[in-house]
């Protein structure tokens, strides 16, 4: 399903929280962001300890924590979007920990009965994904991989080999958060390298936060991935704001 989407179109990708600031919030995010043009989402599962995260999605991870949101209650959460919009595909974006504590096989069960697709694991360096990526494709779902700035040709060999169907370009180093501008010039000659490697999809994420943003960005790559912005208004309950933000950001979009 994420595959055929990448096919059809350059995905506007959002990330949101999964239980942030409630449960029935982050249903109506969800909804939101499709009924305006999102065409994947990913479903952020909250942890103790998000390392890649800055302190818009820290924050959220942090509240959902203590409100006792656990992988059960998001995996109730993606349920119900899946039952609304079908044809949506879902990527958790969970870090390892979670995953291990549950069992790889266990974890990939229930989100399959869950209505997920696909995972990004962020703290899971391909070295160490061989065993969960083939229970995750065992059961259909795909696995996606990230490259930096910093990665190498080996490194951007390795990745494109394990990444299912795309892959997941941070643009810049350090950690989420929006910025106002960022560094095209790297980020076209980056991804250019990519595609010289594979003709895996690239996505780019990471301080994506405007129109403008990711207007550039569907010129260079195939698929505009938005997180702290969202996270920041899912917070406030701000919808008509969400709305407006994915239209401006879909509006953008070229290809």
């Amino acid at each position: 399903m994420i595959k055929e989407t990448f096919q059809k179109k350059k995905p506007l990708i959002c990330y949101f929280m999964g239980g942030y600031p409630s449960i029935e919030d982050s249903v109506k995010t969800a909804f939101t962001l499709i009924e305006n043009g999102a065409d994947i989402l990913e479903v952020g599962f909250p942890f103790s300890d998000p390392v890649a995260d800055g302190v818009t999605i820290q924050i959220a991870h942090e509240k959902a924590v203590k409100d006792g949101i656990t992988p059960l209650k998001v995996f109730e959460i993606t349920k119900t979007i899946k039952q609304k919009y079908p044809n949506t595909p879902l990527i958790a974006m969970t870090y390892y920990n979670p995953i291990f504590k549950a069992g790889e096989e266990n974890f990939c069960k229930m989100a399959k009965e869950n209505g997920i697709d696909g995972f990004i694991v962020p703290d899971l360096p391909p070295e160490e994904g061989e065993n969960f990526k083939k229970i995750a494709n065992k059961l259909g779902l795909s696995v996606v991989f990230l490259l930096a700035p910093t990665s190498d040709e080996k490194r951007i060999n390795l990745v494109s080999k394990m990444s299912d169907d795309f892959i997941y370009y941070v643009s810049l180093t350090g950690i989420t958060g929006e910025r106002q501008t960022l560094p095209w010039e790297e980020l076209r000659e980056k991804i250019s390298q990519i595609r010289k490697i594979t003709d895996k999809k690239v996505a780019v994420g990471f301080g994506v936060s405007k129109g403008e943003h990711a207007k550039i960005i569907s010129q260079i790559a195939d698929g505009v991935i938005v997180g702290s912005a969202i996270v920041k208004l899912q917070g406030k309950k701000d919808f008509e704001g969400l709305k407006n933000l994915v239209i401006e950001l879909k509006s953008n979009i070229e290809g």
